[in-house]
């Protein structure tokens, strides 16, 4: 498998799993303080997805600097590669917050 689609992979299942871990153990919590955990689950997997992309793609600023130097010195292939690797990583995160609103019945 190619390098790039191996670390799409990888952001992807990263992004999703920090969303999918996030919730579950913001349930734990709710259920822990006597608080409802479905919908705590649901808060939590909405509020957590731009972190979750942030830390699978390793940080905000370091793509965009990416993208930035590539684009203005004429390199398109690497600023498409990271604004894939980010889109990737949005789809885990995004993909891992429907899992928690099907799994909490709202989906």
């Amino acid at each position: 498998m190619s390098i790039f689609m191996s670390k799409a992979i990888l952001d992807f299942f990263i992004a999703f799993g920090i969303v999918i871990g996030g919730a579950m153990l913001g349930g734990i919590g709710a259920v822990v303080s006597l608080q409802p955990p479905t919908q705590t689950m649901l808060d939590v997997s909405d509020r957590i997805k731009i972190w979750a992309l942030a830390a699978a793609v390793g940080g905000t600023m370091d793509p965009l600097r990416v993208i930035e130097s590539n684009m203005i010195g004429g390199n398109l292939s690497p600023a498409i590669k990271q604004i894939m690797y980010i889109a990737f990583a949005f789809l885990g995160a995004h993909m891992g917050s429907e899992l928690v609103k099907w799994v909490c019945g709202r989906g």
